[in-house]
């Protein structure tokens, strides 16, 4: 890559565009997870005799499958980070980078 001038680089509309994507992606996962996760905690911390209820008699409570439901969900939002950070950002990149080294 040909050495530009950082400040060139950082005004450069294909730049400000890869990084509001980047900040949107990453914003809204990580607030979405931590909302998951944090109303698990909370669930269990103030009203656990919802989670300790049985399921179907017997003795596995409701709260084993919805803790394996948030360990599930964040497998599935780090998967579509990557899908979006594949199919999104880096084109962006790449383009940003073609551009940057003519």
């Amino acid at each position: 890559m040909i050495q530009q001038d950082p400040e060139h680089l950082r005004q450069h509309p294909d730049f400000i565009q890869l990084v509001r994507r980047k900040q949107r992606l990453t914003w809204s996962l990580t607030l979405l997870m931590l909302t998951i996760y944090f109303g698990f905690v909370l669930v269990m911390a103030f009203t656990p005799q919802v989670l300790a209820q049985p399921l179907n008699g017997g003795a596995t409570s409701i709260g084993i499958p919805v803790a394996v439901v948030v360990i599930l969900l964040s497998f599935t939002l780090t998967a579509f980070y990557v899908q979006q950070t594949n199919q999104v950002l880096d084109p962006l990149v790449a383009k940003l980078d073609q551009e940057v080294q003519q």
